[in-house]
């Protein structure tokens, strides 16, 4: 009989998908249900989804409604006591919190009954003062210290992630096991040059423009707004793809005309993830100027599909970007610039352009380190060998 895994995640699919809902997906399609299954307690964003179903090898249960504020808070209580409710008509034998705040509901799941080993992954692209800091998290973040130290093995996508359980006082062991790029990208199949013309005249780009991009949300910590002040130090002929969408589409799309850039700065909205990577390949450059990551799997899935990256270090972005000046002792993968620093990503920009013998060494580089290190089958099998096995073993009904 297969073991059982009880997952919780605030968002899943279809909808509400960013990293960690992908690796949850990614991870679960590629594990044997007759070695384990799994069941997920999430949010029920939409009223007109199923309150069941299956997704993938996952059997997803939806409580609540609603995405306010209020309903996320509600959330806590209501997956808690889901859990209990399956539990107690099929035992789990571990429970797994994506993310540091699942920890509130896998605590109370605990407290009420569910006692079962966990793992907890960190996955969190927020900054550690974010997390842990702000007002109103700050009274409850003794739940959040005991749900770090009691839990059987503690996963981080990143060795910056990996430096938080012990900021915690937990003494659990951690164990470092990052996200994939996207299995498109690692795809040998290409769009054909003459596809990827098409596609961007289709966008207003033409032929002799450098079209620079990024695929992440319209968020702050992601830096738009330097990649767009960067336009104004770059020739005309160089462009902005915005693949994506949140809540500052329109503070960037207010400050692309106060800038004068209509013309230069592309908003295509939120597409699917399956034509992300269509996007992705339209790009000659990519650039994610973060001011926080988790990782940065949308950097990966650039290098996978063998695209120059011009990128901070915050956060987990600095276990695959180097350069010579920030790391002289490793292969140059990318182009490293300062968050906040529109002038960086503009000389990035323009050494990428003038130096194209040296791109294509870094860019293979590049995409020799993702294919070893960022495949989601080896990532799993990682899961499986240092996570799940921990927590899949010692159980206690």
């Amino acid at each position: 009989m297969s073991k059982r895994i009880l997952i919780f995640s605030l968002a899943y699919y279809p909808n509400n998908v960013s990293g960690a809902e992908v690796a949850i997906r990614e991870i679960t399609d590629r594990t044997d249900p007759s070695d384990v299954s799994f069941e997920l307690i999430t949010l029920l964003f939409d009223p007109t989804q199923p309150r069941v179903e299956t997704v993938g090898n996952v059997t997803v249960h939806r409580v609540g409604v609603g995405s306010t504020y209020i309903s996320k808070i509600l959330f806590i209580p209501l997956a808690a006591l889901a859990a209990r409710r399956l539990h107690r008509r099929a035992p789990f034998d571990s429970m797994w919190a994506m993310m540091t705040y699942m920890l509130f509901p896998t605590v109370l799941a605990r407290l009420i009954g569910v006692r079962v080993p966990y793992a907890l992954t960190l996955q969190d692209g927020d900054t550690y003062e974010k997390v842990f800091e702000r007002w109103f998290i700050a009274p409850l973040t003794p739940v959040l210290d005991y749900g770090f130290r009691h839990a059987t093995v503690i996963q981080a996508i990143s060795s910056y992630l990996a430096t938080w359980p012990r900021l915690r006082n937990a003494s659990v062991p951690v164990e470092i096991v990052h996200n994939g790029g996207n299995p498109n990208d690692f795809a040998e199949e290409r769009i054909t040059d003459a596809e990827r013309l098409r596609a961007r005249v289709d966008l207003g780009v033409a032929k002799t423009d450098v079209l620079l991009g990024n695929t992440a949300r319209l968020v702050f910590q992601k830096g738009w707004e330097d990649t767009i002040r960067a336009l104004t130090l770059l020739p005309r002929h160089t462009k902005l793809l915005v693949v994506g969408s949140g809540p500052e589409e329109q503070l960037y799309q207010t400050l692309v005309t106060e800038l004068g850039l209509q013309e230069r700065v592309l908003f295509v909205g939120q597409v699917d993830r399956s034509l992300v990577t269509t996007y992705r390949r339209m790009l000659d450059i990519f650039v994610m100027p973060s001011r926080s990551e988790g990782l940065g799997n949308a950097g990966i899935s650039a290098m996978a599909s063998r695209i120059p990256v011009v990128a901070t270090q915050v956060g987990g972005l600095a276990d695959f970007v180097f350069d010579r000046a920030h790391n002289p002792d490793r292969l140059p993968t990318g182009w490293v610039v300062d968050a906040d620093n529109p002038e960086h990503i503009a000389a990035a920009v323009m050494d990428i352009m003038e130096h194209p013998d040296q791109v294509r060494v870094v860019v293979d580089t590049a995409h020799e380190m993702v294919c070893q290190k960022f495949r989601w089958e080896s990532i799993t099998q990682d899961m499986r060998e240092k996570v799940f096995a921990r927590i899949v073993g010692s159980s206690t009904h």
